[in-house]
């Protein structure tokens, strides 16, 4: 790369005359541009351009050429044919005026609507397609139990099961501190310490636990599941599967679903389990009360029916979560941007889903298990 150099000189006849050399590209030009500038702003009308010794020139370098010149050419001036023409391209683009950006009309917006809407439904349609799919599977499972896939349903059991357990924990015990923490603070005013238990264990075991877990699991291995199903989809793992002759739902699909839909009810006990214990600490230091007095309570204010619950729920949103995230990932395009769009989706996807599914929970249980 050779250094864009201008050189001034005046000639017999006293006319002034510029000689340009070296590269006059964006990249050679950007260290000294500011020095150029001047240099080509200092140049009068009779002023005589030499152009002969520029080794490279850009449409960058021409446009700052053109610009200097007032955007006609020099009366005078010494120029290789193929200079001139890259200088006539941006001549005759700079002289053509900008598209203006079309306005938002009541078409567009019926448009983006009805794009939306096909797209929702393109994806239910695929969503109830693999729901099938892994029925179908089951069925043929049932037939030839030996074709388990019981390699692949262990280790993602203790891929989204066992080694969810320590984020989990540290989630759960951190909640039930500052729940427990906020609660004391309103219950202290009112003199209503001991009604602490009813608050910590009814929104912990059937609603905050299986909650929150979901939540983590789905940014955790909701994500991850998304991403493996990706990444094989542009490698064309999966094609090769297809090629052999194995299910890609069998193998692939189904173990992930299964592992998430049996880990998920033990994650909301472990989690819920923390969570009370992060509570029972907070209460004593800051109600004074009892951790013993806590434990012999929460049996008696909690029915034993709120403990189904959470698990029923911790189940049911394993299974939406692990279906979500292998919908989003065996619809990957073979490109990374579609990669990381559809696992952002899968992640937004189920906790939608999850929120949406909870309050179908709290509707069809709401006389189950509340001590009246």
């Amino acid at each position: 790369m050779r250094r864009p150099v201008i050189k001034a000189d005046t000639l017999a006849s006293g006319t002034r005359e510029l000689s340009l050399s070296g590269d006059w590209t964006l990249r050679a030009l950007s260290p000294h541009l500011a020095a150029i500038r001047r240099s080509l702003a200092g140049a009068g009308e009779g002023t005589e351009w030499c152009l002969g010794d520029i080794t490279r020139l850009d449409s960058f370098g021409a446009a700052l050429l053109w610009r200097a010149w007032g955007k006609r050419w020099p009366a005078q001036i010494q120029i290789a044919e193929e200079l001139r023409a890259v200088i006539a391209r941006v001549a005759d683009s700079a002289d053509q005026p900008l598209p203006r950006p079309p306005g938002f009309t009541l078409s567009d917006a019926v448009a983006i609507i009805g794009f939306t809407l096909f797209g929702f439904g393109h994806h239910v349609l695929n969503f109830i397609r693999l729901l099938g799919q892994l029925c179908l599977d089951l069925g043929y499972l049932m037939r030839h139990p030996r074709e388990w896939p019981l390699l692949e349903i262990s280790a993602n059991i203790f891929k989204v099961g066992l080694k969810a357990t320590p984020v989990t924990a540290l989630v759960g015990f951190l909640i039930g501190i500052v729940l427990s923490y906020l609660s004391a603070l309103q219950l202290r005013a009112f003199g209503a310490d001991i009604y602490i238990v009813n608050i910590l264990g009814l929104g912990i075991v059937r609603e905050l636990g299986p909650v929150l877990v979901s939540i983590l699991v789905a940014g955790r291995s909701g994500s991850a599941m998304t991403a493996q199903l990706g990444v094989m989809r542009v490698t064309e793992e999966v094609d090769a599967l297809t090629a052999m002759g194995i299910s890609r739902t069998l193998r692939l699909v189904l173990p992930k679903v299964v592992a998430l839909t049996l880990a998920m009810p033990l994650l909301v006990l472990w989690t819920s389990s923390v969570a009370l214990l992060g509570g029972m600490v907070s209460a004593w230091f800051q109600l004074d009360l009892d951790i013993n007095f806590f434990i012999d309570r929460l049996p008696a204010v909690v029915p034993i029916a709120n403990l189904y619950i959470g698990l029923a729920k911790g189940a049911a949103f394993g299974l939406l979560i692990a279906l979500v995230a292998c919908h989003f990932g065996l619809h990957v395009r073979p490109n990374t941007e579609s990669l990381s769009a559809n696992t952002t989706a899968s992640v937004v996807s189920s906790i939608t889903i999850v929120i949406l599914v909870d309050a179908l929970f709290a509707i069809a249980t709401r006389t189950i298990g509340v001590p009246r």
